[in-house]
Order: structure tokens, then sequence, then C-alpha cells
């Protein structure tokens, strides 16, 4: 059996697969880790399965499966736990990943999760109590965040590394071209559109003010 590990790991959100996924042949199966997780994330808050079912809307069975690795759950069904919980969707993926005030991670080992229009990479995963999410964000050619607006706690900060990007905050448009940045106050209704016909690369870190707060749902749909 390969070691636990989480280097690599893509969570599909595809609608047409309910089953997330890893890539990565070295990577374990992503219910070994998920399942393990949960369990401890549930007993150190001293739930039961039955608290849990309640606060989240699942079944009991559901969550049995899961924690005993019978089923693979989906990405909407760990965000749904992951609320009841209170805690960001990566919390389920940080097993072995040592756990300190210090993040150092290595340029092919970044925790990557894709999204309907991309994928994006954790440059913080291990942080103990993170108040900060960077990320680098791929997004898919001519897509955007959806029609609705986006509005959060705290800060936002955008650096554009390749592509071309449009922030729409309030009435106002911002172009964003390599190496150009943007940061404001997430309390302002924003929107995000890659304009390019070619993929783009961002750096996006999110300063919530509320640790109940998971901007990259509201961003990504994670």
């Amino acid at each position: 059996m390969p070691p636990k590990t989480l280097l690599n790991h893509v969570v599909r959100t595809d609608q047409d697969s309910d089953q997330p996924s890893i890539t990565n042949g070295s990577a374990v199966n992503l219910e070994v880790n998920v399942g393990s997780r949960l369990r401890q994330l549930r007993t150190e808050r001293d739930l039961s399965m039955r608290v849990l079912a309640e606060k989240s809307g699942l079944s009991i069975n559901t969550l049995a499966l899961i924690e005993t690795q019978k089923t693979s759950p989906s990405v909407s069904t760990l965000q749904q736990i992951a609320v009841a919980l209170q805690v960001p969707i990566t919390a389920f993926f940080e097993t072995n990943v040592p756990k300190s005030s210090i993040a150092h991670v290595k340029a092919g080992r970044r925790p990557r999760m894709a999204f309907a229009h991309g994928s994006l990479e954790d440059l913080g995963a291990g942080l103990t109590n993170r108040m900060v999410e960077p990320f680098v964000v791929y997004l898919e050619p001519l897509t955007n965040s959806g029609p609705n607006p986006i509005v959060h706690t705290g800060y936002e900060f955008v650096f554009c590394l390749t592509g071309r990007n449009t922030y729409m905050i309030e009435n106002q448009t911002y172009l964003l071209e390599e190496g150009d940045s943007l940061l404001f106050e997430s309390h302002l209704p924003h929107r995000w559109q890659n304009v390019g016909e070619v993929a783009a690369q961002s750096l996006l870190v999110l300063f919530p003010t509320d640790a109940h707060d998971h901007p990259t749902k509201q961003h990504f749909g994670l």
C-alpha cells in the first residue's frame, strides 16, 4: 500500500461525475484520507454521528460510509459537512500535512483542486489557524464567476501572472494583465472574468476577517 500523502490531489467538480478523484500515481485514494479526517474532526468537536447528521442534513448511513472508507463523497457533500463542522473544505485534505506556524510548500507538492472553470493550488497548506488563504488560480479561457456578485469579509489581493483578467468591483471594471495587481475590501460586490482566449494564471490571496467565512466557496463553488 502506498504511503498516505496529499501530493497534487485534484478534486473534480464535473457535473457528470459525483465521485471526486485524485491525480498522481503516488497519491492514496481520496476516501482513505477524507474518512479518517472526518472522524478526527468530528471526535475533536465531541459530536456524535447523529448530531453531525442533523447539523449537515445528511443521513447517518452516509456519514458512516464515508468514515469507514466505503464511499467517496462528492464535493457538495464535503461542503455540507464542512459547514456543519465550521471548517474550510480543505481541512479534509490535511490529515498528513504537519500543522505548524510555518507553511513551506514545495512547488510539486501543492494540494490542487478543480472547480467548474479551472483549478487552484493551495500555497498555505499545513499552517495552523489560517486567516490568510493564498492560492495560484488557473482560469480557462473566456470564463467568469457567474452573474451574481461575490461579497465576503476582509480583503482580497490579486496578482496577474499570465493572461488577461478583469475584476468588476461595484460599478468599476479593472483590467489585470501580466504583472498587474489589485487589492480591495472584499465586502464590495465583485466578480471576475478571464477575458482572454487563452488560460490565465493569477496569485490570489484572501484575508477573511471572520473565521466562519469561506470566500473560496463563493468564488469557486468549493
